[in-house]
């Protein structure tokens, strides 16, 4: 099997895909876990897969069934996670971070009969069960240990699942209303790790480090999916830490890892000695990748003139199995401020059903391609809403493109500030906040205003030990912007709320700063 064969996904699972890399080098290590001190073979993978397979059936769960996983990252939940897909079934990931309500309602409407949980989240789980799901049955475990499942007593015959079988469920950030439980199969998830792998040039020599949760589709499909794909390795420990991010990279010899613009940021605004390496011990990475929210360009340039090492900005969706767009792996070829071009599917820009042909003329992102979701939970109108008539998934962004080819996001049609009737793009207001010194995340956002229907605000959070001169800040923003799009007032804030990819989440701040208006 090599990566022309592995590129076309419609025929593989990643039942499949264990398989064949446990076949071909078994003592090839898949994942190391630095807060355990441990790591995983090709051949313990399935091992462990099987085993996942032989539990649930004795447990009377049906191939086919969701089953629950919440756990923070780790060795059991990366053996989870491929193990319940290996074994036919569909992994339902819950962000522990989620908070109680809106877990709740994803155990139930997952309709899980099981769930695996860490000692930190049984509590709630239990609760769960008593309060309103009495048969569902709680599997709990240490954070930092693998599975304790029984060994193999005699071999079982698995039967390999479809391609286009469920393989993955997780719910949307429910930013509004409820969250939407997205599916995945076996085939989009690998299509979306085929992205990866392609866009990237990874080889079977790679290393990823993961420091995004195994509740996202970035951590899932980018540093999960891909090192899969190309029979290579990932890192993951438990959660990021700004002060062995580095050491992790030096130690481990990663050739690449994926962030958020979030990360990034307090990776530059670090002071111990720990977070500031000598260049020349990073001579293993190869590039760092950011997705998930927009990558400010005075964030970017900062990180590549301080660590030296390329930045590739792209952009990636829970529908769409993470990335749909990236930028070259050549310095040279990066478009500062785009996430960049197509990569494994088609992206177009439309308004009102028709698509934009024009130049860098804006209008809604749409992608068409393999990676794309099959449907979202029990709500068949919610997926139709979802996708045009001839089958583009509608992405809520807008954006435009150049003449290369290059996307650029202007911002979301949910979030965009109306201002006396002209539309306002928040990205561009955060662009040049991000320039003034001190700085570390900032968010412009729509406050409902009887002069102009809505009015600009501002929220901040400073860079440690940073006090921020707001009139300074104001000055800078009207010199750059011009008076109409200068923030009226700015919020000094001690964190920005965020979903589990680490974007900003506008719309919360929306309701806080109303609220305290």
């Amino acid at each position: 099997m090599d990566f022309a064969e592995i590129r076309d996904c419609r025929n593989l699972t990643i039942q499949s895909i264990v398989d064949h890399y446990a076949l071909i080098q078994p003592e090839k290590v898949f994942a190391v876990f630095p807060d355990e001190n441990s790591e995983i073979t090709w051949a313990e993978l399935q091992e462990t897969s099987r085993q996942m397979a032989q539990y649930l059936l004795h447990q009377g769960i049906n191939p086919g069934s969701r089953v629950g996983m919440l756990r923070g990252n780790g060795r059991a939940a990366l053996e989870l996670f491929l193990g319940v897909m290996y074994s036919g079934y569909t992994v339902s990931t819950f962000n522990p971070l989620a908070g109680e309500s809106a877990l709740r309602y994803v155990f139930s409407h997952s309709k899980i009969q099981i769930v695996f949980v860490d000692e930190e989240n049984r509590a709630l789980a239990e609760e769960i069960k008593k309060d309103q799901m009495p048969g569902l049955k709680i599997v709990s475990g240490a954070l930092n240990q693998g599975l304790e499942l029984p060994s193999l007593l005699s071999p079982i015959e698995l039967t390999e699942p479809s391609a286009l079988d469920d393989a993955l469920l997780i719910y949307t950030s429910g930013t509004t209303g409820r969250p939407k439980g997205v599916i995945h199969s076996n085939s989009s998830l690998l299509a979306g790790g085929a992205n990866t792998v392609a866009a990237h040039h990874l080889t079977d020599k790679d290393r990823a480090l993961c420091v995004l949760p195994l509740c996202h589709i970035n951590g899932q499909v980018v540093t999960v999916m891909a090192p899969l794909l190309s029979g290579s390795s990932v890192v993951m420990p438990s959660r990021f830490r700004v002060s062995k991010f580095w050491d992790w990279i030096i130690r481990y010899r990663c050739t690449w890892f994926s962030a958020v613009p979030t990360i990034i940021s307090y990776l530059l605004g670090a002071k111990d000695k720990e977070s500031r390496p000598r260049l020349d011990r990073l001579s293993s990475i190869r590039f760092g990748r950011s997705a998930s929210a927009a990558l400010p360009p005075a964030v970017h340039n900062a990180f590549v003139e301080r660590f030296g090492i390329p930045l590739v900005e792209t952009m990636g969706i829970t529908e769409t199995a993470a990335p749909i767009l990236t930028n070259p792996l050549n310095p040279e070829g990066h478009r500062i401020g785009s996430p960049g071009k197509a990569c494994g599917n088609h992206v177009r820009v439309a308004n009102n059903g028709e698509v934009v042909t024009e130049i860098n003329a804006e209008g809604e992102i749409q992608v068409r391609g393999p990676n794309l979701m099959s449907h979202y939970l029990d709500a068949p109108d919610k997926t139709a809403e979802a996708f045009t008539e001839d089958g583009w998934y509608r992405t809520g962004d807008l954006g435009r493109i150049d003449e290369d080819g290059y996307v650029f996001v202007t911002g979301r049609i949910k979030e965009l500030i109306i201002k006396g009737g002209e539309n306002i793009a928040p990205r561009e207001i955060d662009d040049v906040m991000y320039q003034f010194p001190g700085i570390l995340e900032a968010a412009a956002i729509g406050i409902a205003d009887d002069n102009y229907g809505e009015e600009i605000s501002a929220c901040l959070v400073p860079s440690p030990g940073v006090v921020i001169d707001l009139k300074a800040l104001s000055a800078h923003c009207e010199k750059h912007l011009g008076r109409f799009k200068t923030p009226r007032a700015f919020h000094l804030m001690d964190e920005l709320p965020k979903g589990p990819s680490g974007k900003i989440q506008r719309l919360k701040l929306v309701e806080t700063v109303s609220k305290d208006n």
